[in-house]
C-alpha cells in the first residue's frame, strides 16, 4: 500500500477486539505502510477527525502483547448509525475528504452487524463515485450472529466466561443442600440470537451437573411451561440453576422483560435496551412457589473479561485483522474477513474475504437442530461446535496484584 490506513472499532466491545487492531497494525507494518491511524470512537469520531497514531503505542512487541490483554475497545467505540446515502451525500463526502487529507488509502472497521452495514455503505458510495479508497470489515461480536463466517471473534471468550461463571454459580447454589432449593436464574446477553446463553451448556462435565434449563430467543417463551418446569425441578432437586437470554419473548413478540418494565429505551439503531428478564422471572417464581430465588445478570462482565479470554479467540481475532490488511493489499474492498472451519479433530480454522452485501444487517440464529426438543437445552451438536472456541488461555500481565492494561494518552 502506498498510502496510510485507519482502523476503528464499533458497537459493543469484546475481550479480544483489541487483538484485531493489533493484527491490522502488525500486517500494515510488515507491508511498510507509513502511518497507521486509529479512529477514536469509531466512525463518529472519525467525522470529527479524532485519530491517533497507533505507532506511538505499538511499535514494539510489548505494546502489541499489552493490547492483546486489554479489554474493551482501546480506540473507543460508538453506536453511530450512518445515514442512508440519498440525501446525506455531505456526510459521505466529509469522510472521503478526511481520508484524502490524511492520505488514507484504506479504512478497516471492526464490528458486528451494524458496523458491517457502515462498511457496505462506504464501499458502495466509493464505487458509485469512482473513489479509489477501499473499505474492509473485520468481524467482531460476542453475539456470534454474523452470517457466512463459522463464528465471530469475541464469542469464544464470552462463552468461556459464561460457562465458567455458570459452573461457579452451580457450585455455590449446590453448597447449601437445603430441603427446598434456591432457584437461581441467570440472565445472559442475546437479543434475537441465543449463542451466548447457549454457552451455559458448556458448564456441564464430569465435575458439574450443568444448567437445569436453558432458554434461547430462537424459541417462543411460554411462561406457563416455564413455571411447570421450575416446579418439576424443585420437587426433586436441592439446587435449580436456569440460564435465560435477555431477549426471550412471548409468542406475540413481546420481550419477557417488558412484562415488568413496560416500554424500553432504544439506542441509535432502534434496538430496545433489554434488562430485567431474570429479575422478573425470579419474582414470579417466588410469588407462585414461595421458594427462595436469586436473579443474576452478567451484563457487561461477559464481554469485558480479558483475564479469562480464550487463547483461540485472541489468535483468531488477531488473524482476521491481519488478513483484512492482506486482502486490501490485493485490491479487495467491500468485503469482510470470515473464519472458515476446516476440521474438528484437531480443530482447524482458516480465513477468506467475503462480499459485505451478504453479511450486513443479517442475523444468524442458533441452528434449530442444536436445541433440544423440549426447547430448554442444547445437544451435543452445539458442544462440538463451541468447545474448540474456548480453548487456551493468555495470562494477564499483573502489576500490584491486578491485570495491566494499555490505555490511550
Amino acid at each position: 500500500m502506498k498510502g496510510n490506513i485507519v482502523v476503528g472499532q464499533s458497537g459493543g466491545p469484546t475481550a479480544v477486539i483489541n487483538s484485531s487492531v493489533a493484527g491490522v497494525f502488525a500486517a500494515a507494518k510488515k507491508l511498510g505502510v507509513n502511518k497507521i491511524y486509529g479512529m477514536v470512537h469509531g466512525i463518529e469520531g472519525f467525522l470529527d477527525e479524532q485519530m491517533i497514531d497507533l505507532g506511538e503505542y505499538l511499535n514494539d512487541e510489548t505494546g502489541i502483547e499489552m493490547l492483546k490483554r486489554t479489554p474493551s475497545a482501546f480506540l473507543g467505540s460508538c453506536r453511530f448509525k450512518m445515514p442512508k446515502i440519498e440525501g446525506h451525500e455531505d456526510v459521505y463526502e466529509k469522510i472521503f475528504q478526511i481520508m484524502e487529507k490524511h492520505d488514507i488509502e484504506c479504512l478497516f472497521y471492526a464490528g458486528g452487524n451494524d458496523s458491517m452495514d457502515t462498511v457496505k455503505m462506504l464501499s458502495d458510495y466509493a464505487a458509485a463515485h469512482n473513489k479509489p479508497q477501499r473499505f474492509m470489515g473485520v468481524p467482531k461480536t460476542i453475539d456470534n450472529d454474523l452470517p457466512i463466517t463459522d463464528h465471530c471473534p469475541g464469542y469464544g471468550s464470552a462463552a468461556k466466561y459464561i460457562a465458567t461463571s455458570i459452573k461457579e454459580i452451580i457450585r455455590d447454589n449446590e453448597s447449601f443442600g437445603a430441603k427446598k432449593p434456591t432457584v437461581c436464574i441467570v440472565e445472559i446477553m442475546g437479543r434475537h440470537a441465543g449463542w451466548l446463553t447457549a454457552a451455559a451448556a458448556l458448564a456441564k462435565g464430569d465435575d458439574c451437573t450443568g444448567c437445569d434449563a436453558i432458554y434461547l430467543p430462537e424459541k417462543d417463551f411460554d411462561i406457563d411451561a416455564f413455571m411447570a418446569k421450575v416446579k418439576e425441578l424443585a420437587a426433586t432437586r436441592s439446587s435449580v440453576v436456569i440460564a435465560v437470554s435477555e431477549g426471550v419473548h412471548l409468542a406475540d413478540g413481546r420481550f419477557v422483560c417488558e412484562l415488568a418494565a413496560g416500554d424500553k429505551a432504544v439506542d441509535a439503531f432502534g434496538h430496545k435496551q433489554l434488562s430485567g428478564t431474570a429479575a422478573y422471572l425470579a419474582n414470579l417464581v417466588a410469588a407462585e412457589t414461595g421458594l427462595k430465588t436469586r436473579a443474576i445478570e452478567f451484563s457487561t462482565l461477559q464481554r469485558a473479561a480479558t483475564h479469562l479470554a480464550s487463547l483461540t479467540d485472541i489468535n483468531e481475532a488477531f488473524q482476521v485483522g491481519y488478513d483484512a490488511v492482506l486482502a486490501a493489499e490485493e485490491g479487495k474492498t467491500g468485503m469482510m474477513i470470515t473464519l472458515d472451519r476446516n476440521g474438528d479433530a484437531p480443530y482447524q480454522c482458516g480465513t477468506s474475504a467475503y462480499d459485505i452485501h451478504a453479511i450486513a444487517n443479517v442475523e444468524r440464529p442458533v441452528p434449530a437442530e442444536w436445541i433440544t426438543e423440549d426447547g430448554c437445552g442444547l445437544n451435543e451438536g452445539y458442544e462440538k461446535y463451541a468447545r474448540p472456541l474456548i480453548m487456551g488461555e493468555l495470562t494477564p500481565l499483573f502489576v500490584n496484584g491486578l491485570p495491566r492494561h494499555l490505555v490511550r494518552k
